[in-house]
């Protein structure tokens, strides 16, 4: 099987943009995480709810998503979008990701979180981002992503109450942040 190239690469993933041939292993990875991710989190769990998703995706200058793929496979592990980007004097973006239930729990999402976040970090001119923060919104009881963040370097900065409206409510949110400059957690040296 010949898997596509990778926009960065770590050990064990490779981050890729999306493509519309990806719908049906996206949706049925995203069908088979629902327990892993509701209420925090929903993905579009068919075809058809997959295609427009990523028109979005490559149609905005403000985002870039990139799917997680274990490089042993090729299997998509989960995503990683960097939405709302804003350059000039701010030069920010939030950060949105999930992994699917096959790959949670094996670390294969924190080493994604380092790779977008070099991949951000980087000059523009280079091939990346250009930016100088990234921000991750939390609802205060998704343990697994406060765990993520944190475990990346984020930095807690505070909260958010009504911050975004998901699964028919407005919810609260804790906000994380990280800074070019910051460094890198211990035993976790950013890539690139």
């Amino acid at each position: 099987m010949e898997y596509p190239s990778y926009t960065v690469q770590g050990a064990r993933v490779g981050l890729r943009p999306f493509r519309q041939s990806d719908g049906p292993e996206f949706a049925a990875r995203a069908h088979e995480s629902r327990d892993l991710h509701r209420p925090w989190l929903f993905p579009p769990v068919t075809v058809e709810e997959y295609e427009p998703y990523v028109a979005r995706l490559a149609g905005d200058a403000g985002r870039a998503g990139f799917l997680v793929c274990e490089l042993a496979t090729g299997a998509i592990a989960g995503f990683v979008n960097v939405n709302n980007i804003v350059h000039g004097a701010f030069r920010c973006g939030a950060l949105g990701y999930g992994a699917f239930a096959h790959a949670a729990g094996r670390g294969l999402m924190g080493e994604a979180l380092a790779l977008v976040t070099a991949h951000a970090f980087a000059p523009a001119d280079g091939g990346g981002l250009g930016l100088h923060r990234l921000e991750a919104n939390v609802q205060p009881g998704n343990t697994a992503s406060l765990a993520l963040v944190r475990g990346r370097g984020f930095r807690l900065e505070g909260f958010s109450p009504d911050f975004l409206y998901v699964d028919g409510a407005w919810r609260d949110h804790e906000r994380w942040a990280l800074t070019a400059e910051m460094p890198a957690p211990e035993g976790a040296d950013r890539p690139g």
